[in-house]
């Protein structure tokens, strides 16, 4: 689905990412875990083509990243909820959905798939913080996106919404989307199929959480990251 090869990225005169090469395959939940500032959103933008590269080459689907031809087939969401607060959710979906020539589901569909059903009439501005969330991301559903770039979409939610998200992102991916989850926060890891785990901008390590834990020897993921940094 996406390889990167020797990337690149400096923002403000500040070497952001540092010669990054990785992959991720079709179909699976990739976690990008990292501490703030490690470069996990503008890896995101990278990929999904709205950031500019110094040098080094991503593609996606085996396209440059950015052509224009990836661009019904990539949904990204950033950590700031991008609904509109003065819409219902329904509106909202329809709005997202008119945007697009193609929709694989009607927005109803849509929002059963995030579990709002019962919130399709209600506006955005009154929901909670977990249907808030899960509304940003029902508008990525739009379309028929091949791949999903949430940066952070748990951060703030409690953990029972935290659960039904992840379970939501699953479910996804057993229709065959490929996910790309950032998260800082290393115990979300046992949720994802693989891992890209990133430092300082560069990558630290990617592989399966087992085939990490069993690396390392340590089973807590927090440990398993602060004993790739010593290896490092």
């Amino acid at each position: 689905m996406v390889s990167c090869v020797n990337l690149n990225v400096t923002r403000d005169k500040n070497h952001i990412l540092h010669d990054l090469t990785l992959e991720i395959q079709r179909g699976v939940i990739m976690g990008l875990l990292g501490p703030s500032g490690s470069g996990k959103t503008t890896l995101m933008r990278s990929i999904a083509g709205l950031q500019v590269i110094e040098s080094g080459q991503i593609r996606v689907l085996d396209l440059v990243a950015g052509s224009k031809a990836l661009r019904h087939k990539i949904a990204y969401s950033t950590q700031s909820a991008s609904v509109y607060s003065d819409l219902t959710c329904i509106e909202n979906i329809r709005y997202f959905a008119s945007l697009y020539d193609h929709n694989e589901k009607t927005p109803e569909q849509i929002l059963e798939d995030v579990d709002l059903s019962n919130n399709a009439k209600q506006m955005a501005e009154s929901l909670s913080g977990g249907e808030r969330a899960r509304l940003a991301l029902a508008t990525t559903l739009v379309g028929a996106p091949e791949l999903l770039i949430l940066d952070e979409p748990t951060v703030g939610l409690d953990p029972v919404l935290r659960v039904q998200l992840w379970r939501l992102f699953n479910k996804l991916a057993e229709q065959g989307k490929t996910l790309l989850v950032s998260s800082h926060v290393m115990e979300e890891a046992e949720n994802c199929h693989d891992l890209i785990l990133l430092r300082n901008g560069r990558v630290l390590a990617q592989g399966t959480p087992s085939a990490l834990r069993a690396r390392t020897g340590k089973s807590r993921m927090d440990d398993v990251f602060i004993n790739l940094i010593e290896e490092a």
